[in-house]
Order: structure tokens, then C-alpha cells, then sequence
């Protein structure tokens, strides 16, 4: 099995910043892509970032310009700074990561409140 934890979400001003972490861990033989997505109150779950393990990254629309998404290989982490923060940036941002434990399946971290308020 393959356990994901995220950190660091937070309140934050509209305007400022926040690094989100997800560590995984367990019985990993390899990791393919890892990424974001987010859920705000009564909307569908949705892409923000993902990142190959060779480095090639996919951002929604709509935090282009404004979030980062990178990883550590060699540690099985993968972070999202974000910057010029929004307060439709509001919502639940869950990890992901598609991993080889003993076969191939789609972990989810449990999700990590990023509130951006005044």
C-alpha cells in the first residue's frame, strides 16, 4: 500500500502565498505522475497540477502564471507553491499520485484546507 499525507495548507490573505507538501510512503516500487486537485463547497473535484517523474508539468487554466508544481524523486515528494493567491483559490487540495505498489492504481492523499480570505 502507498500512503499520501499533505501539508500546509492554511488561511491566507488574497494576495499571498502557501507551499502545499505530500510525502508518499509504504510499499513503493514506482511512481509515475503526481499532482493536485482541488474541491471547492458544491463544485467537482478538479486538476490544478500534475508533474511527470521525467518533469514535464500540466497546469489548469486558471493558476497559470501563479502556482508551481515540482517534485523530489528521490524522496517521493511533491510540492505546489502557489502565489497571488485568490479567494477562489478557496477549497480542499488533495494529493495524488499514481503509483506501483503491487500493481498500478490512482492514491489519494486525505486533503488539505487552503482557505484565502480577508
Amino acid at each position: 500500500q502507498v500512503q499520501l499525507v499533505e501539508s500546509g495548507g492554511g488561511l491566507v490573505q488574497p494576495g499571498g502565498s502557501l507551499r502545499l507538501s505530500c510525502a508518499a510512503s509504504g510499499n513503493i516500487f514506482s511512481i509515475n505522475a503526481m499532482g493536485w486537485y482541488r474541491q471547492a463547497p458544491g463544485k467537482q473535484r478538479e486538476l490544478v497540477a500534475a508533474i511527470t517523474s521525467g518533469g514535464s508539468t500540466n497546469y489548469a487554466d486558471s493558476v497559470k502564471g501563479r502556482f508551481t508544481i515540482s517534485r523530489d524523486n528521490a524522496k517521493n515528494i511533491v510540492y505546489l507553491q502557489m502565489n497571488s493567491l485568490k479567494p477562489e483559490d478557496t477549497a480542499v487540495y488533495y494529493c495524488n499520485a499514481d503509483a506501483y505498489s503491487h500493481y498500478w492504481h490512482d492514491y489519494w492523499g486525505q486533503g488539505t484546507q487552503v482557505t484565502v480570505s480577508s
